[in-house]
C-alpha cells in the first residue's frame, strides 16, 4: 500500500498520480488533502510519514507547490528518507543510492506527464545495497 499526501498546491497533481496508480492496480492510502483549498502540509505529511515508518504503507509519494516544505517536515521522522525529485534520474539515483522511502514531488513546477515518469521510476528502482548500505545506517540521529 502506497502512501500519498499533498497540500493545496499539489492537490491536482496527487489525484493525477492515484489515477495513474490505480490504472496501474496499485493500492494507496491518501492522506490528504482532500481539496484545492489552502491548508498547511505537516498536517498531511505526519500521518504519512507515520504511515511509512510503521510499515503499515511503503512507500509513500507527497508533494507541495515547491516540495521542501513537505520534505522538510517528512525528513524529521527517524524512519523517513524523503528524496525531492524533478526528473527520473534523480528518483533512480534516490532509490538506489538513498533507499528513498518518500517520493517529494515539487508539483508547481514539474509537468504531470514527467511526474508520472518520476512516479514510475521511483516505485520500480530498488536499492543498490552495497557501500550505500552504511552511508542509510548513518542517517538517523541517535
Amino acid at each position: 500500500m502506497i502512501a500519498i499526501c499533498s497540500d493545496h498546491a499539489g492537490y491536482e497533481l496527487k489525484s493525477i498520480i492515484e489515477g495513474y496508480l490505480e490504472a496501474n492496480g496499485k493500492e494507496y492510502e491518501d492522506f490528504g488533502t482532500f481539496s484545492a483549498e489552502s491548508c498547511d502540509y505537516p498536517d498531511f505529511a505526519h500521518p504519512c510519514a507515520e504511515a511509512v515508518e510503521s510499515g503499515k504503507c511503503y512507500p509513500g509519494i507527497a508533494m507541495c507547490g515547491s516540495g521542501n516544505g513537505i520534505a522538510m517536515t517528512l525528513n524529521k521522522h527517524q524512519g523517513i528518507r524523503a528524496a525531492l525529485c524533478w526528473t527520473p534520474e534523480l528518483a533512480s539515483l534516490a532509490r538506489r543510492h538513498n533507499n528513498a522511502n518518500v517520493l517529494v514531488l515539487p508539483a508547481r513546477f514539474i509537468a504531470p506527464e514527467v511526474a508520472l515518469a518520476i512516479v514510475d521510476t521511483f516505485l520500480n528502482t530498488d536499492f543498490e545495497g552495497g557501500r550505500h548500505e552504511r552511508r542509510i545506517e548513518k542517517i538517523p540521529v541517535h
